[in-house]
């Protein structure tokens, strides 16, 4: 009897034992899965790319398209990055995409480098500033989109093949765009300050751009569907004042003038409390570098600079639930804002955690919320658990990342991943046979358009992986590019 009790004890430890060693071993494989995703969202970006593409082009699938862009304006505008999944270039969230990218390899700069990614993600920052130089040719002049939505959309087709119409349409002093040219500012300046300390001369020629774009910006208000219709259909901006504001905070760290910090601190309005953070609502953004200075103790942390600081906070005391106005939850656990490409919000809201909680841990500080303190763990963990959702930890087991893990979205709205390579087929795709034979065909696309990360499940955690549903299937550049620096901080 003593012998099988002795042999259950043991059995019973050995059990523990290689429960415990899993559990080990399943923590390491999260870490190490982080890094894998943080390689692939970059990955996507080369997807992505319009233009004449480099030599060390890793996305062999896709080639050379748009090579004539400008042309009609005599002006060189190659390059920059494709929208979401068509083929069309907007200047107003491609400017977002920029700012984010540039302000995840600010903050992550030393985890990026760890998973040797900080080259990657300059070059992927690179390929957006070296096109938004070129669309601003001169100080009070900004291109803003190349391709007409409508034709575009209307087709079906690899960017390579493309016979659609690219026209180029820009703001300029007679036909103002606040917004836009306040967005692309910041963009620069971010920008200027992600490669400061490598290469200095390319920095000064992006804060120059930028402190031309905010003067023009100033000059000439107005909203820049206005001079730009066609892009009212598409992305319509409610407003320039939140990207006249995250300009001056760009343009305040990338030079330390007071000017711009005078012009923070004597605007009319902090933004007040925001429900959203993403391409046509920069208040958050503002609101934390700003705080991020009060935390630093560079400037006084009262007046209109301690109003940025508490409207950050609301956000984030809202996303941890601990708020006034808290985000819903889906049930699976799921930070959950607008049903359009809800990821694109879920993963901006995880950047600012990310960084917010870098800010409270270097000051050693926490926020306190209407029901109850949150500490810097708090927030990342908070992030973590958004990742891990988007990466698989959900009800569906699905992760919404395209090429991780082994279930993950088969038809993503893509026109070049829906449609055979290129390289495979160069026999052209015209505009309605991409419909009848690649956007209609149930199969899997024949491209894996790793690292795009699609816009996500409804409120109920409900996904179909359905290239016809571009509210839920549509992957885009402004969801990648803050999920790059929340993958870096969490990896």
């Amino acid at each position: 009897m003593s012998q099988l009790k002795n042999g259950s004890s043991q059995c019973l430890w050995t059990s523990i034992c290689i429960v415990l060693f899993l559990m080990s071993m399943a923590r390491g494989a999260v870490s190490t899965d982080y890094g894998e995703a943080l390689t692939k969202s970059l990955l996507y970006f080369e997807a992505q790319r319009s233009g004449k593409l480099p030599p060390n082009q890793r996305v062999t699938w896709r080639g050379d398209s748009a090579l004539r862009d400008g042309s009609d304006v005599h002006v060189d505008l190659t390059g920059g990055y494709y929208d979401a999944g068509d083929n069309m270039k907007f200047g107003f969230p491609l400017a977002f995409t920029t700012t984010m990218l540039a302000w995840s390899s600010i903050e992550m700069a030393s985890q990026l480098k760890v998973h040797q990614e900080y080259e990657n993600v300059l070059a992927a920052l690179k390929w957006a500033t070296d096109y938004l130089i070129k669309a601003h040719p001169e100080p009070d002049v900004l291109y803003g989109q190349v391709g007409e939505g409508n034709s575009d959309h209307g087709c079906w087709m690899r960017p390579e093949d493309m016979t659609t119409p690219r026209p180029s349409f820009r703001i300029d002093a007679q036909h103002p765009g606040a917004d836009l040219a306040g967005e692309t500012a910041a963009a620069m300046a971010a920008a200027s300050v992600a490669f400061a300390p490598c290469d200095e001369v390319y920095a000064n020629i992006l804060i120059g751009h930028a402190k031309d774009l905010f003067e023009f910006a100033k000059a000439h208000p107005g909203v820049y569907q206005n001079s730009i219709s066609n892009a009212g259909g598409f992305y319509a901006s409610s407003g320039y004042e939140d990207e006249l504001l995250w300009a001056a905070a760009w343009l305040h760290r990338a030079t330390n003038d007071q000017t711009y910090l005078d012009y923070l601190t004597q605007a009319s309005g902090s933004g007040g409390p925001r429900t959203v953070f993403a391409w046509d609502d920069k208040f958050v953004g503002a609101q934390v570098l700003v705080a991020k200075l009060a935390f630093e103790a560079k400037v006084e942390s009262n007046g209109k600079i301690a109003e940025f600081k508490s409207m950050a906070e609301q956000f984030i005391c809202n996303c941890a639930q601990k708020g006034s106005n808290n985000v819903k939850k889906t049930p699976g656990g799921l930070l959950w804002f607008l049903p359009w490409n809800n990821l694109q919000y879920t993963a901006a809201a995880s950047f600012v955690l990310s960084a917010y909680s870098k800010y409270l841990e270097d000051a050693k500080a926490s926020i306190h919320c209407p029901n109850g303190a949150l500490e810097a763990s708090d927030l990342l963990n908070l992030a973590r658990s958004q990742v891990d959702y988007i990466l698989g930890s959900n009800p569906k087991n699905m992760s919404y990342m395209v090429g991780f893990g082994t279930n993950y979205p088969q038809r993503p709205h893509h026109r070049a991943a829906s449609i055979i390579s290129i390289t495979k087929d160069q026999t052209p795709v015209a505009c309605i046979q991409g419909f009848d034979a690649w956007f209609h065909n149930p199969a899997p696309n024949p491209n894996v358009l790793v690292g795009a990360v699609v816009g996500g499940p409804n409120d109920n955690d409900v996904y179909g992986d359905d290239r016809t549903d571009y509210l839920e299937a549509e992957p885009a550049p402004v969801t990648a590019a803050p999920l790059v620096g929340v993958l870096a901080a969490v990896a």
